[in-house]
């Protein structure tokens, strides 16, 4: 039945792609927080299918994110990384079983198969599987295709024009050095696509990266001709460094980017920060909240917006504090509620969850301070 109802919902969005602009519909909200479904509602449905898309739309997500990985054929499918053994059944077909093989991805050995190492018609032939089965279960293993940039437009599409509301789309470039080195550079080509589609053309998009260098080549390539689209910034662990500082033997650190000096030249070239949720509320000694640091008010200094990530309802990503007994995988949404108001208090713009009914909840129940 979901199959179904998806593939009728695929198929309406070619039609509703071209004839429906964003223009036309209920824009999103100016003067509250943005609720931005991670990998769709991950929490709930296998990251990065139609069904975790449309499960976060239903929600009430205002963004969904697909993450943007390239075929060998140079196609632009959503996986959160290339290597794709732990979120399909790549391994149950012997005819892939060749492929598995090992490669160095931003300084990190890693073995799998690779998604450029397929065409999508190959990958057209694999079915989702759950990430984290030991958290989330496999219910919905084996049902679901990967789907590419094109269709999850088309499908944005056609559920904005069904429910009369604007559903921003913000993908993000996965490991673009890498790609870039590999001939199968994505930035041309995400742009190409967006323009392809008459509800990307107005629609409200993110491009977000944990690089720097194809940010700022982005800028370039936007000017001031695509209003609609959006720059996100995002960072990771302090001590850590971008791709693709990483692959010019830079010296440039997340931490560095975080600081009030690096934000000021982040705004230079993108318009939103996405920083992990303890670069904005650490944990103390005790594995709780701690007290905000400087980030949100010093990317606000900046003339950035602050769309943290990512907030999971289960025990296992919850602060001690919020938590529900000892069971690792005890779904707690009051605890996760509680965590994403104390972010909201803290002053982000927006933020990423797994589980976007509890980000609709966070933020419909919260009055600012």
């Amino acid at each position: 039945m979901i199959r179904s109802t998806l593939l009728l919902v695929a198929c309406m969005g070619a039609t509703f792609s071209t004839t429906t602009s964003a223009q036309d519909l209920r824009p999103l909200p100016s003067d509250t927080p943005l609720v931005i479904g991670h990998r769709g509602a991950s929490a709930l449905r296998p990251e990065h299918t139609l069904a975790s898309y449309a499960k976060a739309i239903e929600d009430g997500a205002d963004f969904i994110e697909p993450d943007l990985v390239s075929t060998k054929d140079g196609a632009l499918v959503s996986r959160h990384e290339n290597e794709i053994g732990g979120t399909t059944d790549v391994a149950a077909h012997p005819e892939f079983a060749a492929r598995k093989t090992t490669k160095t991805i931003d300084g990190h050995a890693i073995e799998g198969w690779f998604t450029e190492d397929f065409t999508l018609a190959e990958l057209k032939t694999l079915r989702a599987r759950e990430r984290l089965p030991e958290l989330r279960g496999t219910a919905f293993d084996g049902q679901f295709q990967i789907v590419t940039l094109d269709e999850i437009i088309d499908f944005a599409a056609a559920e904005a024009a069904a429910r009369g509301r604007v559903i921003g789309i913000i993908p993000e470039i996965k490991h673009p050095t890498y790609f870039q080195q590999h001939g199968l550079a994505m930035e041309a080509k995400v742009l190409a696509t967006l323009q392809a589609h008459a509800y990307t053309r107005t629609a409200p998009v993110v491009i977000q990266s944990f690089e720097v260098a194809n940010l700022k080549q982005l800028h370039t390539l936007l000017g001031t001709t695509h209003p609609n689209i959006k720059l996100l910034q995002l960072t990771s662990a302090p001590d850590e460094k971008p791709g693709d500082v990483l692959a010019a033997g830079g010296s440039q650190t997340y931490a560095q980017i975080l600081s009030a000096k690096g934000l000021r030249e982040v705004a230079t070239y993108a318009q939103i920060l996405g920083p992990s949720l303890r670069s904005i509320i650490p944990l103390d000694a005790q594995q709780q909240l701690g007290k905000p640091t400087a980030v949100v008010r010093d990317a606000h200094a900046a003339g950035l917006q602050v769309q943290p990530y990512t907030f999971r309802p289960e025990n296992y990503f919850l602060p001690k504090d919020k938590r529900e007994g000892d069971a690792p995988a005890t779904r707690h949404e009051a605890g996760s509620i509680a965590e994403m108001r104390a972010f909201l208090d803290a002053g982000v713009d927006g933020f990423f969850t797994d589980d976007p009914a509890l980000g609709r909840a966070a933020v419909d129940g919260w009055r600012k301070p």
